[in-house]
């Protein structure tokens, strides 16, 4: 099981969400320095800042694997930028590349988080 998050999450080392910016990042689940990038003034990132876990669930879903509630968590995930005015790119280029990559790393199940 992997999330795919639209919360603009990325690593420190990685490029921030430029406006406009439909590409995605791979987020490694082993790592806790999430970043979020999003841009828009609507965004509050307070909950995120209190508790990464309200817009990428991680730590829940080791812990539902570590029960046995469900298989094993991806070794890595995917965030998006949430705040887009066109979709299409989305949802005919990267979001496609982005499940294809998922898939080929064997992931059968993903968790949407959308901010």
């Amino acid at each position: 099981m992997a999330i795919v998050t639209t919360a603009s999450l990325h690593h420190p080392e990685q490029d921030d969400f430029e406006v406009m910016d439909t590409s995605y990042r791979i987020l490694d689940g082993n790592r806790r320095d999430f970043v979020t990038g999003h841009w828009s003034p609507n965004f509050d990132g307070t909950g995120f800042a209190y508790d990464m876990n309200t817009v990428f669930p991680l730590d829940r879903l080791e812990e539902l694997a570590e029960q046995g509630v469900i298989g094993r968590v991806a070794d890595q995930h995917l965030a998006y930028a949430g705040n887009q005015f066109d979709l299409s790119t989305i949802r005919m280029d990267s979001g496609p590349a982005g499940a294809k990559w998922m898939h080929e790393k064997g992931v059968d199940i993903v968790l949407l988080t959308p901010v």
